[in-house]
């Protein structure tokens, strides 16, 4: 059975079962509807609203006064978006796919609800009328590339200003472990509020400090530097070539991130509630793989572009008490947990941007 397949579940419809894979399908229609874009604009500003964000919208031309606000935003209804989205003709493109999942990345946060737009997605009516341009991407030769297990070509990233030595840190896994034992212990002291209010603290689930390298997009373009998550604008980078060994777990769906979780449990329910409730509205205990049990059987665990689409920024059931969520991984991202990895002895390649974080403003320095 192909990797993602589900029997009686089509491809598209697993693509949407994730917040990260809903919302490229969401840009791909908004892309080609005005109409569309307005009704977003709207609904997802009522979305932020409601979630508790805090944010200023400027008009240029006529004034429009709060009554008038509310009433656009109370006439925008996600019956009539449905329509739209059903009427929209959606070009579906190499470029237009690349770009969609930039934008997909750059919304992941775990550290306070989903914008409004990802709101939206999720909304079951529009869920469903997402999935012929769901389907149609996924059949699409340019997402081929995010079903594939790790690379031969790896890369790692040095964006601006990082230091320019590569690690391959054996230890990092350890170091992780006990830092992170470490906080759920102070975590259990102080934090005892109810969920959401008042602490955040690491959200991410990647071991922090190891080793991480990309493979390549078609185009050449390691996957690192256009889909990164909470990214901080950077228009620099050096690529620097490495080969990793040994054995790659791979991470291809949520049920393998279950499995981890299952196999090598490390609460995190103190440190982590308050954020992860916050992305996905679940108060309950949580788990991470502990990643210095994993080393002992596993060299690196490789994160798929199909696993961060349908796996990330959600709610992954362990069992019937725990959940767990894959947060700051990128997609087709390996972490090396065992120091397996070296830099190879050929030049590094700059690279930089020219306009924002898409694919196509990266170029060779």
């Amino acid at each position: 059975m192909p990797v993602g397949a589900h029997p009686g579940v089509s491809p598209g419809a697993r693509l949407l079962a994730g917040p990260r894979g809903r919302r490229p399908c969401l840009e791909l229609v908004a892309a080609g509807s005005s109409d569309v874009r307005g009704m977003l604009f709207h609904l997802g500003y009522a979305a932020d609203v409601h979630a508790g964000a805090t944010r200023l919208v400027a008009f240029v031309g006529e004034r429009v006064d709060g009554s008038a606000l509310d009433d656009q935003m109370s006439a925008a209804s996600i019956d009539r978006l449905v329509q739209l989205i059903g009427a929209t003709r959606v070009a579906i493109t190499p470029a237009a796919i690349e770009e969609a999942l930039v934008l997909s990345v750059g919304a992941a946060r775990y550290w306070q609800p989903p914008d409004g737009w990802d709101v939206l997605a999720a909304d079951a009516r529009v869920t469903a009328a997402l999935t012929a341009v769901a389907d149609r991407v996924v059949r699409h030769p340019a997402s081929r590339w995010w079903r594939r297990d790790i690379a031969d070509t790896q890369w790692a990233l040095a964006f601006d200003g990082e230091p320019a030595m590569f690690d391959p840190a054996p230890d990092a896994a350890g170091r992780w472990a006990a830092a992170t034992r470490a906080e759920e212990d102070r975590a259990r002291e102080r934090r005892l509020t109810p969920a959401g209010q008042g602490f955040s603290g690491h959200w991410w689930s990647h071991p922090w400090g190891a080793p991480h390298t990309t493979g390549e997009l078609p185009g050449g373009l390691p996957a690192g530097l256009a889909y990164v998550e909470d990214a901080l604008g950077w228009t620099q980078a050096e690529a620097i070539p490495v080969a990793g060994t040994g054995r790659i777990h791979e991470v291809r769906t949520a049920a393998d991130w279950a499995h981890l979780c299952r196999r090598y449990p490390l609460e995190v329910t103190a440190a982590r509630r308050h954020d992860w409730f916050r992305t996905t509205g679940r108060d309950g205990r949580w788990l991470l793989p502990e990643w210095s049990r994993v080393a002992q059987e596993w060299d690196g665990v490789h994160l798929t572009g199909w696993a961060y689409l349908t796996a990330a920024t959600r709610a992954i059931e362990v069992d019937d008490e725990y959940a767990s969520l894959i947060g700051g991984w990128g997609p087709d991202e390996t972490y090396w947990l065992t120091g397996r990895v070296r830099e190879l002895d050929v030049p590094r390649v700059p690279w930089r941007a020219s306009d924002g974080p898409a694919v196509s403003s990266w170029t060779r320095a």
